[in-house]
C-alpha cells in the first residue's frame, strides 16, 4: 500500500470504502461510548465526519455503511442516541459540487488546511521550508531595488479569500440552498485566525474549530466579527 504520493492517494473516505470494517469499527466506538454516556443520563448528540470526499457517490456509500451499522448499534444498545453524518470539504472538486453533497450530509465542516494545499497545489510540508516563506518575505530580483513580493501573506496562516475562500463561499451558499438545515464550520490553523474567522463569519458559518491554545483569541475574534457586523448592517 505504499504511495508516492500518500497526500493525494489512498487516505480518507477512499481507505474506509476499500476497507469498510476501518469506517465500521470506528463508528461502533463513537456510538457505543454514546450509548453508555446517555445511560448516565447525559445528553448528546455525536457527529460522525467522512473525510475527503470529492464526489457524492462516495459519501453516499459510506454514509450507506455507517447507517447500516449505527442501527445495528443502537438497537443492540437498548437506547437511542440522535448522531449525524457529515463530511469535510477539503477538496476543489467537493467545494465546487457542495449543492450535490449536501443532499447526503447533515453538516459540512470545511478542512483549510487541506482546501488550501489542494487549491494552490502546495505541499505545506515542503512548500514552507523551500520556497513560501520566500513568497511573503520577497524574492530578491537583480535590477530590482528592494524585494518582490508574490504572496501578502502564507495561506495557511491567514485564509487566502479571493481563492481559496471563494470556494468555501460558494460550498456554504450552494450546500445551504440544497439543504437548508446543513449546519457549517471549519476546522484547521485558520479557525484561530482573527482576519480568517471575520470571512467566515461573514459567509456564514456556524463555527470554528483549533487548537485549544487558540480558542482564547479565536472567541475574542469571533465576537468582533459579529459587532462589526452588526455596525455594518445599521
Amino acid at each position: 500500500m505504499r504511495e508516492m504520493n500518500p497526500m493525494l492517494g489512498l487516505r480518507g473516505c477512499r481507505l474506509g470504502l476499500l476497507f469498510p470494517e476501518i469506517n465500521v469499527m470506528q463508528t461502533r466506538a463513537i456510538l457505543e461510548a454514546a450509548l453508555e454516556v446517555a445511560k448516565e443520563g447525559k445528553k448528546l448528540q455525536p457527529k460522525i465526519m467522512i473525510p475527503l470526499v470529492g464526489h457524492v457517490n462516495e459519501l453516499k456509500e459510506v454514509r450507506r455503511q455507517l447507517e447500516a451499522a449505527a442501527k445495528e448499534i443502537t438497537s443492540a444498545g437498548g437506547s437511542a442516541v440522535a448522531y449525524k453524518f457529515g463530511t469535510m470539504i477539503e477538496l476543489p472538486r467537493a467545494a465546487l459540487t457542495a449543492a450535490q453533497i449536501a443532499t447526503v450530509a447533515d453538516f459540512f465542516s470545511f478542512g483549510t488546511n487541506d482546501l488550501t494545499q489542494t487549491t494552490f497545489g502546495f505541499s505545506r510540508d515542503d512548500a514552507e521550508g523551500k520556497f513560501l516563506l520566500r513568497y511573503v518575505d520577497g524574492l530578491e530580483e537583480p535590477g530590482i531595488e528592494g524585494k518582490v513580493k508574490i504572496l501578502p501573506v502564507n495561506p495557511f496562516q491567514t485564509l487566502d479569500r479571493d481563492g481559496v475562500g471563494q470556494l468555501v463561499r460558494m460550498a456554504a451558499e450552494n450546500g445551504r440552498q440544497a439543504n437548508p438545515h446543513l449546519e457549517l464550520g471549519i476546522c484547521g490553523e485558520h479557525g484561530g485566525d482573527p482576519d480568517s474567522i471575520e470571512f467566515f463569519h461573514m459567509v456564514g458559518l456556524d463555527y470554528v474549530s483549533c487548537s485549544p491554545y487558540r480558542v482564547p483569541v479565536a472567541r475574542l475574534a469571533a465576537a468582533q466579527a459579529a459587532l462589526t457586523t452588526g455596525e455594518r448592517d445599521k
